[in-house]
């Protein structure tokens, strides 16, 4: 085994920061400005690096830098080696009252109006220097938004995602993200007061013969409840489809259609009072809220403040009401 020894001996790692950044930004003038050097340099880097490696890394498609199989292969672990040497070296105390930091989560609009006003007081009160950006939440599956570091955090329910974990952690393999538990609800049905079938039992008949309304962060005109529905062998008529709770709340609340929300959204939609809560005619498994994150991020100082700060908002929002689940 005499060739790795010689590769490591002689291999530059400075060489690996340089590439993290560049697959980063995509962008050799951005690379450079960021690494404090020329981009002569950086340019002189990347080709040692490919001369290492064997492989182009990256390849210019105008006016960006795509990578290739093998660079997409090799920079999660990259990264993460780079991550854990700079824990380890040099840990990064972090100290909220006087940090200078920046934190993107990702989260539905109903999650997200529970969880700020929490949030909100903790930064003003404890963590004036930090600010936190929120993107919407589009995908039940967001481990490559947290695997490229475009957002820090993300939180929602995530089903496949946390019973891929499982498989994988029996497989014996390594963790390459963590998750923690915020809170558990259950699904039911809401219709606006006086719809027709507000009255006497809603049977499952009635369910699938009403027009429905779908909150779907793909847009996908089918979610848990077709899914549910679909092991019984039954279907219902999605007529609209919208990406935001607010909006469900006002569109049930003035039309016949019926939607599924999970319970503690309601207060969220602003119109609480005109809507209608039936229990739902079938089974829906409940529903788990979870924080997930990238595994470069389990030691460090500054992402364990936020996800402490996230868990106790949760509980601020959601313990009066026995949501609250801990791990």
């Amino acid at each position: 085994m005499p060739a790795p020894t010689l590769l490591l001996r002689t291999f530059d790692l400075n060489l690996l920061k340089v590439f993290d950044v560049v697959m980063a930004e995509r962008n050799l003038t951005r690379a450079a400005q960021l690494l404090s050097l020329t981009q002569p340099a950086v340019s002189n880097a990347l080709r040692r690096l490919r001369q290492a490696l064997d492989d182009d890394l990256l390849v210019r498609r105008g006016r960006s830098l795509q990578p290739t199989p093998k660079a997409l292969e090799l920079w999660p672990e990259i990264r993460a080696t780079l991550e854990r040497l700079q824990t380890t070296l040099a840990p990064r105390v972090f100290a909220p009252g006087s940090a200078q930091h920046s934190f993107v989560l990702t989260m539905a609009d109903a999650t997200a109006a529970e969880l700020m006003v929490g949030l909100v007081t903790t930064l003003s009160t404890h963590a004036p220097g930090v600010s936190l950006r929120t993107v919407p939440l589009t995908t039940r599956d967001p481990r490559r938004l947290l695997e490229d570091s475009q957002v820090d955090l993300a939180i929602g329910h995530f089903p496949a995602v946390l019973s891929d974990l499982a498989a994988h952690a029996q497989a014996g393999d390594a963790a390459q993200f963590f998750h923690q538990r915020l809170f558990v609800s259950d699904y039911v049905c809401v219709m606006r007061h006086g719809h027709p079938l507000a009255e006497g039992a809603l049977t499952l008949d009635a369910y699938c013969q009403a027009q429905h309304m779908l909150v779907s962060f793909s847009g996908r005109a089918f979610g848990l409840i077709d899914e549910a529905l679909a092991v019984l062998g039954r279907s219902r008529r999605v007529v609209l489809t919208v990406n935001q709770f607010f909006t469900t709340g006002k569109v049930v609340a003035h039309s016949d259609l019926l939607t599924v929300l999970p319970r503690h959204f309601l207060n969220v939609t602003g119109f609480e009072s005109e809507l209608l809560v039936r229990e739902l005619p079938f089974e829906v498994p409940p529903i788990h809220v979870d924080a997930l994150w990238h595994r470069r991020h389990d030691q460090d100082g500054a992402h364990a403040w936020l996800r402490a700060q996230v868990h106790g908002a949760a509980v601020q929002a959601f313990a009066p009401h026995d949501l609250l689940e801990h791990l």
